[in-house]
């Protein structure tokens, strides 16, 4: 929360400009709170971010804190970095592709362009920067950041796991129509989501929606699932949308089926522990299934 590209800052949260003294501050904290508390028909998830916000912004000394910080620090948002040794032997899962190859190359492209030929960029990734670009470029670098660290998360799952990342699900070469990940393990076979919408979000009818959410997430993720499912012949267990922990309330989120394809949404803390266990209503595979799937996704998967 208050970190990604895309998500507002906590004075945003709480209604005010940076310069906003200090007893107009606590008015707007109390305003929000009695606006979104849950009891007076308030969204919980938006509750929580504004207590958030006057935890970072609500005393003199924390607020200066976060004033020296902001905009300043923001360490993910430097390009891809070589992983740091590992303190364990432990074997990793089998992975494939590049997470968030494709939106950090269209990224820089579209940065570049924005800024203007000719005009010397040395830190595409520079936080001002950043934040002043238009918000569909700072979506698309929210979007690569998390599809990283989903790939960090998957990785650690061990050697019973196999994850292919950016995967071609397109029916006419647009590299927008994508599996972010597919996971393979004993708990079933999965089309993974990773995003950053930059807010709290909410659910209808089987769908994600939001301030910032455009289009059909829940919708579009199973169509490109069905596209690699009928390409590689193989059936797919269920569907996992994740999103940032502070964009949802509860660890997971079961949406029931869509489309007939088993959907849960969880944060990203709980991502381990639900591939492990399996979304309700899927179909665990193992043995031998589980190998011939793994073949039939490694002749057919093409990356973007």
């Amino acid at each position: 929360m208050f970190d990604s590209p895309v998500s507002a800052s906590a004075y945003e949260v709480l209604g005010v400009t940076a310069d906003v003294d200090d007893e107009a501050l606590r008015r707007a904290y109390r305003l929000r709170l009695r606006q979104t508390h849950p009891d007076t028909g308030g969204d919980a998830a938006v509750f929580v971010q504004v207590q958030r916000a006057w935890e970072l912004i609500g005393t003199p000394d924390a607020r200066a804190s976060y004033d020296r910080g902001r905009g300043t620090q923001a360490p993910e948002w430097s390009a891809p970095r070589a992983s740091a040794p590992r303190a364990d032997t432990r074997p990793r899962a089998r992975t494939h592709g590049q997470p968030g190859g494709w939106r950090r190359e269209r990224y820089l492209t579209l940065v570049r362009e924005w800024v203007g030929r000719g005009v010397e960029l040395p830190d595409p990734y520079d936080p001002q920067l950043v934040r002043s670009a238009p918000h569909e470029l700072r979506r698309m670098l929210a979007d690569a950041l998390a599809e990283e660290a989903t790939a960090r998360i998957v990785a650690d799952l061990g050697m019973g796991y196999t994850v292919w990342h950016d995967v071609d699900a397109s029916r006419d070469g647009d590299p927008e129509d994508k599996l972010d990940h597919i996971v393979l393990g004993p708990s079933g076979l999965y089309a993974v989501l990773s995003e950053d919408f930059g807010g709290p979000i909410g659910f209808r009818r089987g769908e994600i929606v939001g301030a910032h959410v455009s289009g059909a997430p829940v919708t579009e993720l199973v169509s490109r699932q069905r596209v690699i499912a009928r390409a590689a012949g193989v059936r797919f267990s269920g569907a996992i949308v994740v999103l940032p922990d502070g964009d949802v309330l509860g660890a997971v989120t079961d949406l029931g089926k869509v489309r007939g394809v088993p959907v849960a949404v969880v944060s990203r803390s709980g991502l381990s522990t639900l591939l492990r266990q399996g979304v309700t209503g899927a179909r665990d595979i193992g043995g031998t299934e589980l190998f011939d799937i793994r073949t039939r996704l490694q002749q057919r998967v093409r990356h973007v």
